[in-house]
């Protein structure tokens, strides 16, 4: 499917205890309607042609020539449907019973799937009629057809797309610690579906969605669970139908008590792509003869599954609030280290007024905390030139005070303007000599304070603007530990908002100022301004940082083409931008990161906080004269 997206869907089909006929008419009916959704992979319950809760029938002759007659059925009025489907049902082999998934398309069975672990505890007595998964698979004969294979961890394999691969287990399979499902996951099996019937009793729910998520995420895979409901038994206990689709440890979609289809994606890309990154999975198991192969009409997929507007940023507040918590937590902690490592006997940090050097500052000022050291060790310096406002100056010079930092005001302009005499620029020509001397002066200024308080320069830049080159080579790009290095604007932004809050009621001068900074437009401020006013918008020179953000985390994180990141783009941000602004800034953003590398290649230390960073001692190794031909030519594909 197109760009690794598969539609995948469990149901839960209204059954009749023991009516084979009935229940085989409710499972083609299902298979229909999942193949008119669009979807390519059917997980459906747990012994679903008989009834899970059928007792001592499963003795019965009856019942079982019955549960085979049903598969049949199904056989033969879905011969032409692709959706690969997983029906339970009873199968005897060998004069053994045994409770199976038959994994069927197009009217074929393609495997047998015995139940590997049997319960025999509470309400649940599987020993008393089904036997074990043998050791080894067989290949026998079923319903016409010459050669089944028949045993557990087999896997299927899609011919024409080769990351896809399923596997199957069936319900306690997955609660116990040699799950058939690790031995298929080795064997390369991206989607794995479990065919269940676990009943519902207070809490039971939310162990069932961790055990799905958690094996989703250990085996770096997607994960179907489809459990039984209507018309199941409720002598003793109730199935409330619950089904749960998971990927790499996220829950795509679930739905409890109700029947139907429940549907959405699985990116099989990125799961291949974590499997080559991480390589956890090992080699496989020497499944030999247990592999089966299968084919599917390829197509673009149907978006339905959330896509966050903002990776990086957790949707709910008490999440988002708990996030900002460990991120300050992580980077101050590492500044502490770095402080009592080195004796330093002062922070320097150059404060400008924007977020990212109040941040910076903020996290000092815990990390002087922890060391149970006066916030006069922190050396606040602002270093005015020709664009400062007197809005971010003011809003410097308040945040110092309420910290209870020392401030210091080293105006730049005379030393600027000098250096500009010296090496003959004009000062009237605002061309980007005129701008990097100023953050070049600046940082000078900062070192210099450094060395006179024997301290450290704590760096303000964030992990966008590494990502973009926008910093200035030697400038506000060096420092001696970069607190911010790993932590993205979108987050910047949310970490201060935070930190405003916690004020708020405390100390309202410093809510205050928070929010009025939290309101600044982001601005290096190298360019005159005009009325007073910020003239030089970041936003609008290099794009939104909201963007670049989403487009960092999916071609790093995940190691997405250009072609799906703005497939992403678009349907998680269509409703505030354009297509034609999001194509924009996408070909700035790949063209600024190639072009900026060797910025990065040189970084000072700082703490990582999250799964994507670009330190070139661990997270990001690229070299400085790489090409991006391909990937603009991708680009311009698309445009």
């Amino acid at each position: 499917m197109r760009d690794g997206f598969i539609t995948a869907a469990c149901g839960a089909p209204k059954l009749r205890l023991a009516d084979c006929d009935y229940n085989a008419e409710q499972t083609f009916t299902m298979m229909r309607a999942a193949e008119q959704a669009g979807v390519k992979v059917l997980v459906l319950p747990e012994l679903g042609l008989t009834g899970y809760t059928c007792g001592d029938l499963f003795f019965q002759d009856t019942l079982l020539r019955g549960a085979e007659q049903a598969l049949a059925t199904v056989l033969e009025a879905t011969r032409n449907l692709e959706v690969v489907t997983a029906v339970g049902l009873p199968l005897r082999v060998h004069n053994k019973l045994y409770n199976c998934a038959a994994v069927i398309q197009r009217g074929k069975i393609l495997g047998v799937v015995p139940k590997t672990h049997l319960p025999n505890y509470g309400e649940f007595y599987e020993k008393r009629w089904f036997a074990p998964a043998p050791a080894e698979a067989e290949s026998l004969p079923l319903l016409g057809q010459e050669f089944v294979t028949f045993g557990a961890g087999q896997v299927f394999r899609c011919e024409n797309i080769p990351e896809l691969t399923l596997g199957f287990e069936i319900c306690e399979d997955l609660w116990s610690p040699d799950s058939p499902s690790l031995r298929m996951a080795r064997d390369g099996a991206v989607i794995i579906g479990n065919l269940s019937a676990s009943n519902d009793v207070v809490g039971k729910d939310a162990y069932r969605r961790q055990l799905v998520t958690t094996q989703s995420a250990k085996l770096l895979c997607g994960y179907v669970y489809a459990s039984s409901g209507e018309g199941e038994s409720t002598s003793d206990v109730v199935f409330g139908a619950h089904q749960l689709i998971a990927e790499n440890g996220a829950l795509l979609a679930q739905r409890r008590f109700e029947g139907g289809l429940l549907v959405s994606e699985i990116d099989i890309q990125r799961m291949a792509y974590e499997r080559r990154r991480t390589q956890v999975l090992g080699a496989g198991s020497g499944n030999d003869g247990c592999e089966e192969t299968f084919t599917l009409t390829e197509g673009k997929t149907k978006l339905t599954r959330y896509v966050s507007p903002m990776p990086f940023v957790p949707e709910g507040r008490e999440d988002r609030d708990g996030r900002c918590r460990e991120i300050l937590l992580i980077a101050s902690l590492g500044l502490k280290q770095r402080l009592e490592h080195t004796g330093a006997k002062t922070a320097v940090v150059g404060l400008s007024g924007g977020l990212d050097s109040t941040l910076a500052v903020l996290i000092t000022g815990l990390a002087m905390k922890m060391l149970d050291r006066p916030m006069t060790d922190i050396i606040a310096v602002t270093m005015p030139c020709f664009g400062t406002t007197d809005r971010t100056r003011n809003n410097a010079c308040v945040l110092a005070e309420k910290l209870g930092t020392a401030l210091k005001t080293v105006d730049i302009t005379a030393s600027v303007r000098s250096h500009f005499r010296d090496i003959g620029q004009d000062a009237e020509d605002h061309d980007v000599t005129y701008e990097n001397a100023q953050a070049r002066e600046r940082t000078q200024v900062l070192m210099d304070i450094a060395n006179q308080t024997g301290g450290l320069v704590i760096g303000t830049g964030d992990l966008s603007e590494l990502a973009l080159g926008w910093c200035t080579y030697n400038g506000d790009h060096m420092s001696m530990y970069a607190v911010n290095a790993s932590i993205p604007k979108t987050l910047v932004r949310h970490l201060v908002a935070h930190l405003a809050r916690d004020n708020a009621g405390k100390d309202e001068a410093l809510h205050d100022v928070l929010e009025d900074i939290l309101d600044t437009p982001v601005s290096p401020e190298l360019l005159p301004a005009v009325q007073g006013e910020i003239c030089q918008r970041t936003e609008d020179l290099v794009g939104p940082y909201e963007l670049h953000d989403f487009f960092l985390y999916y071609m790093l994180r995940w190691g997405f083409s250009p072609a799906k990141i703005y497939r992403l783009a678009l349907y998680a941000l269509e409703k505030r931008y354009s297509r034609e602004v999001i194509l924009k800034w996408l070909r700035v953003f790949y063209r600024r990161f190639f072009s900026q590398q060797f910025k990065r290649n040189c970084l000072p230390d700082g703490p990582k906080v999250g799964s994507v960073a670009l330190s070139p001692r661990g997270d990001w190794r690229m070299p400085s004269d790489a090409q991006w031909a391909m990937w603009k030519a991708e680009l311009e594909r698309m445009g």
